[in-house]
């Protein structure tokens, strides 16, 4: 069994490996992960072609929709997301999805978010939350690529935090500002 331990980033594959990558698809034989096994780093799969892998990486950040992950001998496997049940909540205008949006972001909740709709796995608590606010609810099936943290990015999965046990006295701070706006150059 193939053991897959590296995670490779898609845009910098060299020209031999985006061909491997494209003959997967071609050949349609990628491996196909819901967002709970996407969230994991350890754990056993099998592709499209029914062929038993393993995966055992680092701990870092969920693995994505695209994701290309290595063994040690340089053999390639493409992640896709999984089509799982969602919940999609939709809106008669765009002020009440965002009234949507604030309410589950509040209770961090994973959501996908898209212009016309939210996204989130099933939780009949939280549907019920937004149908009293007036959000439309349904059941669908589709990939879900949910947001992560604005304080990931792409750092390798460092989250910002201010809980290293320094002290910071912040009282020396002016935060008194005058703004002027117009044509004005600095």
């Amino acid at each position: 069994m193939k053991i897959y331990t590296q995670r490779l980033d898609p845009s910098t594959l060299s020209a031999e490996q985006q061909a491997v990558i494209e003959g997967q698809k071609q050949a349609e034989n990628f491996l196909y992960l819901d967002f709970d096994t996407r969230q994991r780093s350890r754990f056993k799969a099998e592709t499209q072609h029914q062929e038993s892998i393993g995966v055992d990486l680092p701990r870092t950040e969920t693995i994505k929709n695209g994701s290309v992950l290595a063994d040690h001998q340089g053999n390639l496997i493409q992640i896709m997301a999984a089509k799982q049940t969602l919940i999609e909540v939709t809106a008669d205008n765009d002020f009440d999805l965002m009234k949507g949006a604030y309410h589950l972001g509040n209770r961090h909740v994973p959501l996908m978010l898209t212009p016309t709709a939210l996204y989130f796995e099933p939780d009949h608590v939280l549907e019920a939350m937004l149908h009293q606010l007036g959000l439309h609810t349904q059941a669908v099936q589709a990939p879900f690529e949910p947001e992560t943290g604005a304080y990931k990015g792409n750092q390798g999965g460092h989250s910002h935090s201010h809980g290293h046990g320094n002290n910071h006295n912040h009282s020396h701070h002016n935060h008194d500002h005058s703004h002027t706006h117009g044509n004005s150059h600095d």
